[in-house]
């Protein structure tokens, strides 16, 4: 297996509902030394980590409308306008997945096209859909990934790690087939090794989602 550099293409991730101040510390402290693309935690610990990450090139990255996606855009918004004050400057934020079964298309469409004004209102913002492909089909997932790129979004993200599946191969090689080769596909859920992520890029992802991210370039190394 050949290998290759992922510590730039790693979310190093924390979001469970225990979280503890010394684990985002140490999280932050292990994105500098790896020298991770950013850490992605929940939004109450936004702020400390932009502290524990200054002067670094790690980003801060955080969750939106976690993990159900089920809020409504207002809410959704307002959440993330105060993640950017905080400190984020990549939001990951989760689709509703109702709207989409519901083929509500307008709906998400119009959703997708207000988290994308908020990178005309803040310079250098990063966003992220999530579909939590774990409960669609195919062709929504494909649907899903035509809208995100009409809506000039900049990736779209398989899942939260909180649904019932995470990423496969078929679904990241069909979001990248969908978007094209520059819009970014981040792959997330159930991926807590070297092989598991070198499976996903060569699908055609350009960021991993994971909370194993030492793991993950550790075995890449050795």
């Amino acid at each position: 297996m050949k290998k290759v550099n992922f510590a730039k293409l790693i979310d190093h991730t924390i979001l469970k509902p225990n979280v503890l101040d010394q684990e985002v510390e140490a999280l932050c402290s292990e994105a500098k030394k790896f020298g991770f693309a950013s850490v992605c935690l929940n939004p109450s610990y936004v702020a400390l980590a932009k502290s524990r990450l200054a002067g670094s090139d790690v980003k801060v990255c955080t969750v939106i409308g976690f993990p159900l996606g089920q809020n409504t855009t207002r809410t959704k918004i307002f959440e993330a306008e105060d993640a950017i004050e905080l400190g984020a400057v990549e939001l990951d934020y989760v689709v509703n997945v109702s709207d989409v079964l519901n083929e509500r298309y307008a709906v998400v469409k119009a959703e997708m096209e207000q988290f994308a004004g908020l990178k005309q209102k803040h310079s250098g913002i990063l966003i992220k859909i999530i579909l939590e492909t774990c409960y669609l089909s195919l062709a929504q997932i494909s649907k899903l990934c035509q809208l995100a790129k009409e809506a000039n979004l900049d990736f779209v993200k398989t899942s939260t790690g909180f649904g019932s599946g995470g990423a496969t191969v078929e679904q990241v090689e069909l979001m990248r087939k969908t978007v094209g080769p520059t819009m970014g596909v981040k792959a997330s859920g159930g991926i807590r090794s070297y092989e598991d992520a070198f499976k996903m890029v060569e699908a055609g992802a350009s960021r991993i989602g994971a909370s194993a991210g030492v793991r993950i370039v550790s075995e890449a190394i050795s």
